[in-house]
């Protein structure tokens, strides 16, 4: 099980504290600190828990804590939990238990969503799918790192995250997951996300479809894909590059409407 941590202290014993209370008691946690200049280290050492393990490293991003993290561990899965979100008690023995049964590589859990401290509903469109959804991933990011657990099998087929974008490396992974892996939904709540606070990645990175054309484009460019898929990304990527040039022009940024629209022409 894996958190990584920036300067979340204030946060991240509840997140450790829902891990080393999971039912499942048989697990591995390493919480990787990604050059926190917070409490941090003093909050990871009020655990007494010989199933934790620290790490800190250099800030480097999120994909490059994960990573980390996943390389140290031992466990035939694997589960991502962000240090702002927790877990019920019985999320790790349910989804274990149902991919053992199902025989999948991969699957997530429902949510409950908090924004500012209240909970709120999520929209339609963010109904967790199960089974084959490449489709409909290309539009948006249906699978959360705190609701996945997947087999480590499937992480050295398809990962690891991609340390060069700042944002939507998971939208990236998910994308090559949904290539080559149907994926199963255990249908309960057992995460909750936690929202509305300034340090969110989805709140500070401004301009985010950049970053899923490049995740597109690497896409397009790594993996052998069926013609059916080659068509559904293509058609995806232009939509999304059409949509982001125009932003650009509409905001004097020409130079880089044109930069994007060459370096998707060639997958066009």
């Amino acid at each position: 099980m894996i958190i990584p941590t920036h300067n979340r202290a204030e946060v991240l014993g509840r997140a450790v504290a829902s891990v080393l209370a999971q039912t499942l008691a048989d697990l591995e946690l390493i919480v990787v600190d990604d050059g926190s200049t917070d409490r941090t280290a003093e909050v990871l050492a009020g655990f007494d828990d010989p199933r934790l393990t620290g790490m800190h490293q250099e800030n480097k991003g999120v994909s490059a804590a994960r990573n980390r993290g996943i390389a140290a561990s031992r466990g035939r899965y694997v589960a991502l939990l962000d240090s702002d979100d927790s877990w019920m008690p019985d999320k790790l023995e349910k989804q274990v238990r149902f991919l053992d049964e199902s025989g999948l590589e991969i699957c997530q859990t429902d949510e409950i969503w908090v924004r500012n401290g209240v909970r709120v509903n999520p929209r339609f469109r963010h109904a967790k799918p199960a089974g084959w959804f490449l489709e409909r991933s290309l539009e948006l990011c249906l699978i959360s790192p705190s609701c996945v657990m997947f087999s480590r099998k499937l992480w050295d087929e398809l990962g690891p995250f991609d340390e060069r974008l700042p944002a939507c490396e998971d939208y990236s992974l998910w994308l090559r997951v949904g290539v080559r892996h149907a994926v199963g939904l255990v249908p309960e709540a057992l995460t909750v996300k936690t929202g509305g606070h300034a340090d969110q990645l989805s709140r500070r990175i401004i301009g985010l479809d950049l970053y899923r054309i490049y995740a597109m484009i690497d896409l397009l460019g790594s993996m052998d894909l069926t013609a059916e898929q080659r068509g559904l990304v293509t058609a995806a990527l232009s939509g999304r590059v059409r949509l982001y040039a125009q932003g650009c022009i509409k905001h004097g940024k020409d130079e880089e409407a044109l930069r994007v629209r060459e370096l998707a022409a060639a997958y066009l």
